[in-house]
Formats: C-alpha cells, sequence, structure tokens
C-alpha cells in the first residue's frame, strides 16, 4: 500500500501529465497512439491510481514533446528547497 506521500507524488505527477495533454489539444485516445500505452492505462496514471515506471513517464513526455523534468519536479522554478535540505544533512538513526 502507497503511503501519503507516495500518493501525492502519484496524483502531482498525473495532474501534470493531464495538464500538459489538455494545453496540446490531445485526448488520451491520442495520447495512447503516441506512447503505445492504453487509454485505460494513462487514465489510471493521470488520476494518480497507478504507480507507472520511469520509463513510461518518460514515453509520455517524449510524446508531449517536454522535458521529463516537467512532468516529475514538485518544486516551484527558482526554488532551492533541496538543496537546503540536503544542506542539513540526514539522519540515518531510524534506518538501522
Amino acid at each position: 500500500m502507497a503511503t501519503e506521500n507516495e500518493q501525492m507524488l502519484l496524483a502531482n505527477v498525473g495532474r501534470r501529465i493531464r495538464a500538459t495533454r489538455v494545453k496540446q489539444s490531445l485526448n488520451l485516445d491520442q495520447l495512447a497512439r503516441l506512447t503505445g500505452i492504453s487509454a485505460p492505462a494513462l487514465s489510471l496514471i493521470e488520476t494518480g491510481k497507478r504507480d507507472a515506471r520511469l520509463t513510461t513517464v518518460a514515453k509520455i513526455a517524449a510524446a508531449l514533446r517536454v522535458p521529463l523534468s516537467t512532468l516529475m519536479d514538485d518544486t516551484p522554478s527558482g526554488s532551492d528547497a533541496r538543496t537546503n535540505d540536503a544542506a542539513q544533512g540526514y539522519d540515518l538513526g531510524d534506518y538501522q
């Protein structure tokens, strides 16, 4: 079962895929033809109900002619939040 963070990640990636597809005036059937991924599978990915492989998301990005990072990155442009988090170090005590 996916954690709440994983569910949020899947939903956000799916939302970005759908928004990009709609912006380009493509329907699910058209994207399915471009990617080789069935329309029902694409629908599940877009709604965050299916955990797509990275290679699948890369196919979708290629078909939509956008960088993979456009679909994956949840950091607002110009944000360095991840860099600041990494600078704080890691607490691996819980993973022993």
